[in-house]
């Protein structure tokens, strides 16, 4: 796997753990030779993994809407920054450009961008693994509903198993199949 997306939050305002997972995240993807593809935000845990994976030594592309960059939250420090209109053409760069998604603890637009990508996957759009890593019980709610959508009968089995969860890093990667 060369490239890897990970989603996360763009705040600031958040419990050290979260940042200390997106740190840890940052510089295992570098350590392993992959590449990290992200929104290009310089802020929040968005800002983090890329400090952490640069640091490490590692490549970060970022991709972010122009209206991010005229209010400065663009990440200055990356290997490649791709500047596009819009947030669906940001979406669909960082999918363009990456080999597998891992979506960290965050907010509505980690949300978004998490069921965006697994609905590509639904409809056969790529065939790129999609994991969720998390500290904690964080995404037990997320998995529920999920689950609770397969037994009513609007997720189908098979699209459940698209998206994958794991408590660190290392096993998330082996459940992609990767290293």
């Amino acid at each position: 796997m060369a490239a890897i997306c990970v989603f996360c939050a763009s705040s600031s305002t958040l419990d050290r753990k979260w940042f200390d997972l997106a740190t840890a995240t940052g510089a295992e993807i570098a350590a392993r030779g992959h590449t990290l593809v992200s929104g290009g935000g310089r802020v929040g845990m968005m800002g983090a993994v890329a400090d952490a994976a640069l640091s490490a030594g590692g490549e970060v592309i970022g991709v972010i809407p122009r209206r991010l960059v005229d209010r400065e939250l663009a990440h200055g420090g990356l290997t490649e920054l791709h500047i596009v209109e819009t947030l669906h053409e940001r979406k669909a760069g960082m999918a363009a450009l990456s080999d597998g998604f891992i979506a960290l603890p965050g907010g509505l637009g980690t949300l978004e961008e998490l069921a965006e990508v697994a609905s590509w996957g639904q409809l056969g759009l790529h065939a790129k693994p999609i994991g969720l890593l998390g500290v904690g019980a964080y995404w037990v709610d997320l998995l529920r509903w999920l689950d609770g959508a397969v037994a009513a009968g609007f997720v189908a089995p098979a699209n459940r198993r698209l998206i994958l969860e794991a408590a660190s890093f290392d096993e998330l990667l082996a459940r992609f199949g990767a290293g």
